[in-house]
């Protein structure tokens, strides 16, 4: 099966690449582009990424691309809540595989939060949110069983986190897997950006796209509230 066999809403537009290291130099060609742009036009970027192993090649190719990264913000979708150290960090991942060399300029907002607990934690990243510039560039990922960010389906804050009038822009999150304390950017603040892009690797996350574009209730797959325009998808087999 590819994508281009997938009944695309209108306007979402779909990339198909021969494998996961072209994805990721297409990928990191077209979000330097557009940083390029909202440098020039507004003096500053912002770019909000995804964690996990997938993202990696994605990274280490957009850190040797030519960009004022002095007047680019980075930050991340989600992140599990565990200190930078952390062998599961996000931050740590992107700190190693993007932020190095002359990305090293760009500034980095933090999600994770020293606090007593995860609902603390939330309620600090969700002030410290408050810095983050409207969303240029949005690089999502997406999990088997549909997930995005870290709304994850049956996690007991989904409903509030999808809620287009939601006003945190941070929640707490449980995820199935460990660890399973999360933290994530919320719906209103993920489909502000200017440029949302959905990066997938292989036939499962390909079925579980295709099943998220038929009617359902959105909590049982979430990706199903960014299908639609704009969207641009990478997809590699």
């Amino acid at each position: 099966m590819a994508i281009s066999e997938l009944d695309l809403p209108q306007g979402v537009l779909a990339h198909e690449h021969a494998d996961a290291q072209a994805l990721a130099d297409a990928l990191a060609r077209q979000v330097a582009e557009a940083l390029r742009r909202a440098v020039a036009s507004r003096g500053q970027a912002t770019l909000v990424v995804s964690g996990g192993r997938s993202p990696i090649a994605f990274f280490e190719a957009l850190a040797r691309m030519q960009l004022p990264w002095a007047q680019v913000r980075v930050s991340l979708a989600d992140e599990r809540w565990v200190p930078v150290n952390h062998a599961a960090s996000n931050e740590a991942l992107v700190r190693r595989h993007l932020l190095r060399g002359p990305a090293a300029e760009a500034r980095f907002l933090s999600l994770y939060q020293v606090a007593g607990n995860l609902q603390q934690a939330a309620e600090l990243a969700d002030t410290a949110c408050a810095e983050l510039a409207p969303i240029d560039v949005l690089v999502l990922g997406m999990g088997d069983d549909g997930h995005t960010a870290s709304l994850f389906p049956g996690s007991p804050n989904l409903a509030e986190a999808l809620r287009p009038a939601c006003e945190r822009r941070v929640l707490p999150m449980q995820a199935p897997s460990e660890p399973s304390q999360r933290l994530t950017l919320t719906l209103p603040v993920l489909v502000s950006a200017r440029l949302p892009l959905l990066a997938i690797q292989g036939q499962a996350k390909l079925a579980t796209l295709g099943e998220a574009l038929a009617p359902g209730d959105v909590a049982s797959l979430p990706i199903r509230a960014f299908l639609h325009s704009p969207l641009e998808i990478h997809w590699c087999p």
